[in-house]
């Protein structure tokens, strides 16, 4: 992923975007702000198959909705998606992800053939590749791929063993940190890069610096990423716990299992307090890049985070197209690649209706907050609480404001050293000054 602090080297100095005073976002609107049609997509070949059988997953509701069974995206469908795909960004850089379930379950050499596809259609444009992975499958023949095709690679591991384990399980209910572990070290030997992603949970609370240390000090990740559990679910006779489902569901809870709005907060502000006193540019958490691009007036990067939404797609492996992975449902299905192209379906009003309905269905005390600038809303995903005038408030609002309140001083500090052109690291004596450690 890209270091958004040396992207924020080139943009310094620009002041904070302006905060629209009329009540509903237009898609004039967003096409005033947006440059060259440049989107990411989500392909999950192998649809929501997965080998674990984690806790607070929510694919396995979207398995049901494909009919249960092991997906796998014919070659055909692929050469079209890797070629309707680069057409469809007027960008000079074109970035793959692949996804799951767990996508290693297609085997190296269906991926071999997407490199050969891409090549093949590549028309002087530079590609990449990322790959999200629980990490069980890996072996030589990965690592190989993976160097040599220059991935960079998501790990999903949520923290220590203990906190690892209560929820990443195999079907089978064997623990699989040692696993994850074991991958890790092969990336290490192998120059495969790979960053790490973490889902907070319940569990998490109150261990954010511990979380944050072993992921610097054991795993080594140099780029992390933690992503709050919350999600709404049912009852549902013939499966074995609660089943996830969408946001809007009558008569859905929320899982226990989710984390509190408080305990993310303390969290988030815990992991910054480890990072600010002595890691600032030599290890990255997309939360605090996302909230410096925010508080310096530039695109954060990250959609939970924006004004609109719907940028980056998600295809599974029959070709359908839905507008976000968390909204995979056939109310929000935009089409078929393989019926119509994925440049059409992207401009689609029905896509830019789910985008900016991110921000026009925001209570009015969301738009008025003095953190709207840096939250906008987070995750529509997460909107299951409700405003003052009745509209759909995210539950994690009074979380964030503790972590945006804390984080504030530091962020205006590092926004003033980059608009003087000085890299934000020398924001790490203040906060230890400010902390009392010196």
């Amino acid at each position: 992923m890209a270091d958004i602090v040396g992207i924020l080297l080139f943009l310094s100095g620009l002041s904070r975007l302006p905060m629209k005073s009329k009540d509903i976002f237009t898609f004039r609107d967003a096409e005033k702000q947006a440059g060259p049609v440049a989107f990411s997509t989500m392909l999950k070949p192998a649809g929501s198959a997965c080998n674990l059988d984690c806790h607070y997953c929510y694919y396995l509701d979207k398995a049901v909705q494909y009919g249960g069974r092991q997906a796998v995206m014919s070659d055909e469908l692929l050469e079209l998606y890797v070629k309707q795909y680069i057409c469809a960004n007027e960008v000079d850089t074109v970035q793959f992800c692949w996804h799951g379930g767990e996508p290693l379950l297609l085997g190296v050499d269906f991926y071999r053939r997407a490199m050969e596809f891409q090549r093949k259609y590549a028309d002087g444009k530079r590609i990449e590749n990322t790959l999200q992975t629980n990490g069980t499958l890996v072996d030589e023949a990965w690592c190989d791929l993976f160097a040599s095709n220059n991935f960079l690679v998501g790990v999903s591991l949520d923290g220590p063993e203990d906190i690892h384990d209560a929820f990443r399980l195999t079907k089978g209910g064997k623990p699989t940190f040692a696993r994850v572990m074991e991958t890790v070290r092969m990336f290490e030997r192998s120059g495969v890069e790979f960053n790490t992603l973490s889902v907070v949970n319940r569990r998490c609370e109150g261990r954010g610096a511990e979380i944050y240390r072993f992921f610097r000090d054991t795993v080594h990740s140099k780029y992390m990423q933690f992503l709050p559990a919350v999600e709404h679910v049912v009852d549902k006779p013939g499966f074995h716990r609660p089943l996830i489902v969408s946001p809007d569901r009558e008569g859905a809870r929320v899982a226990e299992w989710s984390v509190t709005a408080e305990g993310y907060g303390r969290f988030l502000c815990d992991v910054f307090d480890q990072w600010v006193v002595g890691d600032v540019g030599r290890y990255y958490v997309q939360m605090f890049d996302a909230s410096l691009a925010q508080w310096c007036g530039v695109q954060p990067g990250v959609c939970s985070m924006g004004e609109t939404c719907g940028d980056a797609l998600v295809v599974e492996h029959n070709g359908d197209v839905y507008s976000c992975d968390h909204f995979v449902y056939p109310e929000y299905k935009l089409g078929n690649i393989a019926q119509t192209p994925l440049d059409e379906i992207y401009r689609t009003a029905k896509r830019r209706e789910f985008g900016l309905n991110k921000r026009n269905t925001l209570p009015t005390e969301c738009l008025r907050c003095k953190f709207y600038f840096a939250c906008r809303g987070e995750c529509p995903k997460h909107r299951f609480d409700r405003g003052a005038d009745g509209s759909p408030k995210n539950s994690l609002c009074e979380g964030l404001k503790i972590y945006f309140r804390h984080v504030e001083p530091y962020m205006e500090y590092m926004r003033d050293l980059l608009s003087k052109q000085q890299a934000p690291a020398w924001v790490m004596p203040f906060a230890r000054k400010r902390m009392g450690l010196e």
